[in-house]
């Protein structure tokens, strides 16, 4: 997209709008900090992943403006994701002493202009469609009020868990059950992963959510490029399961994990980005057994926690093995989705 393609109608007077630059940084991370704030979390940001997104290497697949009122101070951070083929996110930050008429106003402007770069994202890439995916935590009423103005539906809540880690869960976990094996990807000489076992990581997580809420297809490449983005991620959280049926190991399952920001006490955690299992070793305990080798790796390196998101209306009932194994909700969000034909 170009310069003029990446503006914001309809603002204030005085309102101006720009692409990010690398000294902005700091501003957003307040900004998304104070949003926080307002919903009841802890403030914390995740500041090199944002800083990443807003000039870094996920950069590379988001169309972003940033928006100044007529004083020049920050008032509006909008990201709009080239998540995948036909798969869009729309991620606007408004300030929060921002209230009233103008706060409608603002918003609807970021929504109007979102949907304008998700088309253009679209059309380069040929499609005659796309998901706009927005999300709004439980609590935030402005939020939701505003997706809905723009046209959105709630489709989904979801519950972001955690879990504490102590150092005697090092070699203490159940083993996986006979027949069962977990191992990290391989690693060539030089550190990197073996092709071969990323793609087969891949295509298990592909058909092991098939029967999920909005699953999609999403490219190798685009899977990949995505979770490199993160500042977090480590080639050696990449964990998969195998299970012998008829005298042969065959794939049963994957997770992809990383490595979370330190908490208030310092201390860094992991994240379960992806875990799935196929179905056909389904009822083998395989999913037990990749969530005790996150737990175990995360205790082995000091952690203090793993994290992780479900769907409250998760058709395998994932949230009540987690609850089982010693995780909570800590807050929730909604996703909010709208089909755009171009």
């Amino acid at each position: 997209m170009t310069a003029t393609e990446l503006t914001i109608e309809g603002l204030p007077d005085g309102w101006t709008v720009r692409s990010p630059e690398p000294n902005d940084a700091d501003d957003v991370v307040q900004l998304v900090a104070d949003r926080r704030r307002a919903v009841g979390r802890d403030g914390s940001v995740d500041a090199p992943m944002l800083k990443r997104q807003l000039t870094g290497i996920g950069s590379w697949t988001r169309r972003q403006v940033l928006v100044f009122d007529e004083e020049g101070h920050l008032a509006a951070w909008l990201s709009v994701h080239d998540r995948a083929a036909g798969r869009t996110d729309i991620e606007p930050e408004l300030r929060q002493d921002l209230t009233g008429a103008r706060a409608d106003q603002v918003a609807q402007c970021l929504f109007e202009a979102g949907e304008r770069f998700a088309a253009a994202i679209s059309k380069v890439r040929g499609l005659k469609s796309t998901l706009l995916d927005a999300h709004a935590y439980s609590v935030d009423e402005r939020q939701q009020q505003w997706l809905a103005a723009a046209g959105y539906d709630h489709v989904r809540t979801w519950w972001h868990m955690s879990r504490p880690v102590v150092a005697s869960e090092v070699g203490s976990l159940p083993s996986p059950r006979p027949g069962v094996t977990v191992r990290r990807v391989e690693k060539h000489d030089d550190g990197l992963p073996v092709a071969k076992d990323l793609q087969t990581v891949h295509q298990l997580l592909e058909e092991s959510f098939q029967d999920h809420f909005s699953s999609y297809r999403e490219s190798f490449p685009e899977f990949v490029m995505r979770l490199r983005e993160d500042p977090g991620h480590r080639w050696d959280h990449w964990w998969l399961a195998t299970i012998e049926q008829d005298g042969e190991q065959l794939p049963a399952g994957a997770v992809v994990s990383s490595v979370s920001p330190p908490d208030v006490d310092g201390v860094e955690g992991s994240y379960i980005d992806y875990i799935g299992v196929h179905r056909r070793a389904r009822g083998h305990g395989v999913a037990k057994a990749l969530l005790h080798t996150v737990i175990a790796d995360a205790a082995e390196r000091g952690r203090n926690r793993v994290g992780l998101e479900v769907d409250a209306d998760s058709p395998t009932g994932a949230d009540g093995l987690y609850t089982s194994l010693g995780w909570k909700t800590v807050y929730k969000t909604q996703s909010w989705h709208q089909h755009l034909d171009l």
